[in-house]
């Protein structure tokens, strides 16, 4: 029982790692909390999911891995692009009148249930799936049993914070993502452009939330108001870890969800939320900091 559940607590960290992943690359360059990646992360699992059922549409109920490939993209390239939308008509026109981080809160909310309400219109409230085919048994490893999906989705995840990591520290434009984060002014006095640092954030973090989204798919199912669990399970990771810290952000994920899972081995699972919330409190007040001991605001490495 406690391996099981501790597996299940690195899956499901895996999927708030990734979201809180992308938020926290986000808020590095903006400052504020983008509430509305979560419903990019619903975003990218719908996307998926009306390529998916089209392609099913038209090749007799049979879709080849390239087909699966495709709703892939469409999902990972539509989460990206929509968050990049987000930030040039609504969050670079609040920029240039510099509001107030409650100004972009608040606008933030507004997108998130103006999107959320969109999705709910198009496609209804009704609980949908991408999941094809019989449910197989799964695979014992060290005691607990896991399945195809959920291999696939730590596998997938723990590949994409490692590239995420490496293009961080050693490309061009992840050096000057850390830059942007740490001195705006002094950045722009070295010739990067910040706007275009935020643009990148978007793009990357963004696509970051429709990976996770359509990963999470896969396991469980669809449904409007799924970005709301995922967006607050992403925050409490990223304060859990040191907002602003990248490595922050994946312990963080991590520590949550096997912590939510061990929560529920002695309590019902309807109480795996609050036992979120209730880490969430006692970390705040007894390190602020985080689990790796970083301040807030800036990332130490």
């Amino acid at each position: 029982m406690l391996q099981q559940l501790i597996l299940n607590g690195i899956i499901a960290g895996s999927i708030y790692a990734l979201i809180a992943l992308g938020f926290t690359i986000i808020y590095r360059t903006v400052r504020f909390f983008h509430f509305a990646h979560g419903v990019v992360y619903t975003a990218g699992a719908y996307l998926a999911y009306s390529v998916f059922t089209y392609q099913l549409s038209v090749s007799s109920g049979q879709l080849s891995i390239v087909g699966w490939g495709i709703a892939v993209l469409v999902g990972i390239t539509g989460a990206g692009v929509l968050g990049i939308l987000i930030d040039r008509f609504v969050y670079y026109p609040l920029r240039k009148q510099k509001a107030s981080n409650l100004i972009f809160l608040l606008a933030s909310f507004g997108i998130f249930i103006f999107l959320q309400n969109l999705f709910q219109l198009i496609y209804g409230a009704q609980i949908l799936t991408i999941r094809t085919g019989p449910i197989k048994e799964g695979h014992y490893f060290l005691g607990a049993m896991i399945t195809d999906i959920q291999t696939l989705i730590l596998t997938v995840s723990i590949i994409l914070m490692i590239l995420l990591w490496f293009f961080i520290q050693k490309t061009k434009l992840g050096k000057a993502m850390r830059a942007v984060s740490d001195d705006p002014i002094a950045a722009s006095v070295m010739g990067i452009h910040p706007e275009k640092i935020v643009f990148a954030s978007f793009a990357i973090g963004s696509a970051l939330a429709g990976v996770a989204g359509m990963l999470i798919s896969l396991e469980t199912n669809i449904e409007p108001a799924m970005g709301l669990n995922a967006i607050l399970k992403g925050i409490i990771a990223s304060i859990i870890g040191g907002i602003g810290s990248i490595p922050g952000a994946m312990f963080g994920g991590f520590f949550l969800g096997i912590a939510e899972n061990l929560g529920i081995w002695k309590i019902q699972a309807g109480w795996k939320d609050c036992i979120a919330f209730v880490i969430l409190i006692v970390f705040l007040l007894l390190r602020p900091g985080g689990i790796l001991g970083i301040r807030t605001e800036k990332e130490r490495l």
